[in-house]
């Protein structure tokens, strides 16, 4: 006989306690595999594709694609295989047990015992539709070709055709039934030959109450216009970072600084690395490399507040984050372990993440863990900014845009590439002092890109 599972959304870990259903990437009826992606979920982080721990026929699934779903909530039901015995004889053998997933997410996985066992019921085609929200036909049926395909997979015996008798003996069974409006020919037994056992009817009639008892799958709420104007609901990604920005202005007393500086070597130096052959070098990646340089010298930077403990915990390792615009908005990669890496690695790996990001890929891991943010906010078009910092680290560097402009160049008025840099810092890790420290080394190597060859 089958085992009906129930697949409940799984904490995507990093504290996300809701996603939205972006895409269904299978049908009630159709079979899946163990770790087979079965819908595609947004959360506040990244686009995420959730693969099913369990290898069978999707029986139901719960809420229709642009809903919300709590962390814990049912996804889908799926009918596994297990043994062909007789229910009431048995407690639910470990068949399906054997069968989990072994990608893991957090919330479920490998060793997760079924939390109880159900059965296949077979319904007329037309009795559950696909994507709708729960109700007893899609809890309790399996529509269209299921039936067939699960006989297939469990090797489940048949009832026959719609005209052969009913397998049903006992007339209290008939009764149960009769009472609760169940057609005892879209039941499959789990008796011998495919006989119907009160056990059977039971089942059924529990599940069409749980069922009923599950409130629909809350759509999106639409803006809402009125006197007052338009009203967009602060959720997803636009939420986690409001979120995300008010805490930082809550908890964090930041100041800025910034300084002007004449970026001209800095492209020229850059313009040589790439003529010289090899993969091609971003000026984000160069920009990183000061960084890294820069919070080597000034590590105070490089670190977070512990309130609890009242504590400034400082970091040996620079998991850079950067700004990346993206359709979904503004997301904030992190290169892990930006200290080790070369301007080279640097760019491939700004190269990818940036692509990942656009995709809506990003995995929740490459979105966490920063120490320290690059915002170049130039490509907008802007000159300077006054960046909120990215809670719980500590700084932030912004880069404006890139301009020629009138500057004093060794004793004489000159056209330069002038850049605007400003360092916004939290000030219970330093005081002025080191944070200007650091802006003018940045700013130093920045003019003259040797500076940073004592560090290399």
């Amino acid at each position: 006989m089958a085992q009906v599972l129930e697949f409940k959304l799984p904490d995507l870990g990093e504290g996300l306690t809701e996603a939205e259903i972006v895409r269904w990437l299978v049908s009630v009826g159709e079979v899946v595999a163990v770790d087979q992606p079965v819908v595609e979920v947004e959360t506040a982080k990244a686009m995420v594709e959730v693969p099913c721990p369990y290898a069978g026929v999707v029986t139901a699934r719960f809420g229709e694609e642009g809903a919300e779903l709590p962390v814990g909530a049912p996804l889908l039901t799926v009918a596994v295989g297990a043994s062909s015995a007789p229910a009431e004889a048995a407690p639910a053998s470990s068949a399906g047990e054997s069968e989990g997933s072994g990608n893991v997410l957090v919330g479920y996985g490998t060793g997760a015992a079924p939390a109880r066992r159900r059965r296949v019921r077979a319904a007329a085609p037309g009795a559950a539709r696909a994507g709708s929200a729960p109700r007893a036909e899609s809890v309790a049926a399996v529509v269209g070709g299921v039936a067939a395909a699960a006989v297939e997979l469990d090797s489940l015996p048949t009832t026959g055709a719609a005209e052969s008798p009913v397998p049903v003996i006992s007339p209290l069974v008939r009764r149960i039934a009769r009472e609760n409006g169940l057609n005892l020919r879209e039941l499959n037994g789990s008796g011998p030959d495919g006989l119907i056992l009160r056990a059977d009817v039971e089942y059924a009639v529990r599940a069409a109450e749980q069922a009923a008892a599950v409130p629909a799958a809350p759509r999106p709420e639409p803006a809402v216009r009125g006197d007052e104007g338009e009203r967009i609901p602060l959720r997803g990604l636009r939420g986690a970072v409001a979120d995300k920005l008010s805490r930082s202005r809550r908890e964090i007393p930041d100041v800025t600084v910034w300084v002007d500086a004449d970026a001209t070597e800095l492209l020229a130096a850059r313009t040589a690395m790439n003529a010289a052959g090899g993969p091609k070098i971003s000026l984000l990646a160069l920009f990183a490399r000061i960084c890294t340089a820069a919070l080597t010298r000034h590590p105070e930077l490089n670190s977070t507040v512990d309130l609890a403990s009242r504590e400034i915990v400082r970091l040996d390792r620079v998991h850079l984050g950067f700004a990346a615009q993206t359709d979904r908005g503004l997301m904030v990669p992190v290169v892990k372990d930006a200290q080790s890496r070369d301007a080279e690695s640097l760019s491939a790996e700004f190269a990818r993440l940036t692509e990942v990001a656009r995709e809506g890929r990003l995995s929740p891991a490459e979105l966490t863990g920063g120490t320290f943010t690059l915002n170049n906010y130039g490509v907008f078009g802007v000159d300077g900014s006054t960046p909120i910092i990215n809670h719980p680290e500590a700084a932030m560097l912004g880069i404006g845009r890139i301009v020629a402009k009138p500057w004093v160049h060794e004793g004489e008025l000159a056209v330069r590439q002038v850049v605007q840099l400003s360092l916004t810092f939290d000030h219970r890790v330093c005081d002025g002092g080191t944070a200007g420290g650091f802006l003018r080394y940045v700013a130093d190597c920045v003019e003259r890109p040797v500076v940073m060859l004592r560090t290399l």
